[in-house]
């Protein structure tokens, strides 16, 4: 079973409230489908870390993972009242999917899909999502690794 992660915004902490913000996504699974986690790094635009998390899934596609990842960080920034939100992700399929350049053929991941575009229209940022090489995820993707690991949730 894939924990559900909330897209809800809590009341907003002002920790980085007004600023813009980056954030390096990954789902991670071992197997796939497999056991999963995802992992999220969100920092200002200055570099100054904001919160960072990894959540174990259960049992997953990658797919799912990658997702779950980005619902976690569009909560996250829901959290701390961002700005403007600029994600990076080494999944081209979440990337393209999200920003309407792939079409999305999976039911499962059409009901996730969803979800992200509920999340931006509460959300009350800016947000773009680009995609980069998996050698600059390296922070994102250890932390769903070890949220994998210790089959809980893990961050600051």
């Amino acid at each position: 079973m894939i924990a559900s992660i909330p897209t809800e915004n809590p009341p907003r902490s002002g920790a980085a409230g007004g600023f813009n913000c980056v954030a390096y996504i990954d789902g991670s699974c071992f197997g796939n489908p497999g056991e999963s986690g995802c992992g999220v790094v969100l920092k200002k635009e200055s570099g100054e870390l904001v919160e960072k998390a990894g959540i174990y899934l259960g049992h997953a596609t990658n797919n799912v993972a990658e997702y779950q990842g980005l619902l976690l960080c569009l909560e996250m920034a829901g959290r701390h009242g961002v700005e403007s939100l600029t994600v990076y992700s080494d999944s081209e399929l979440l990337v393209h999917q999200v920003n309407g350049r792939y079409r999305i053929k999976k039911p499962h991941l059409a009901e996730l899909h969803d979800r992200v575009r509920a999340a931006l229209a509460d959300g009350g940022f800016q947000f773009q999502i680009r995609h980069v090489p998996r050698e600059q995820n390296g922070e994102a993707d250890g932390l769903a690794r070890q949220a994998i690991r210790s089959r809980s949730r893990i961050g600051s």
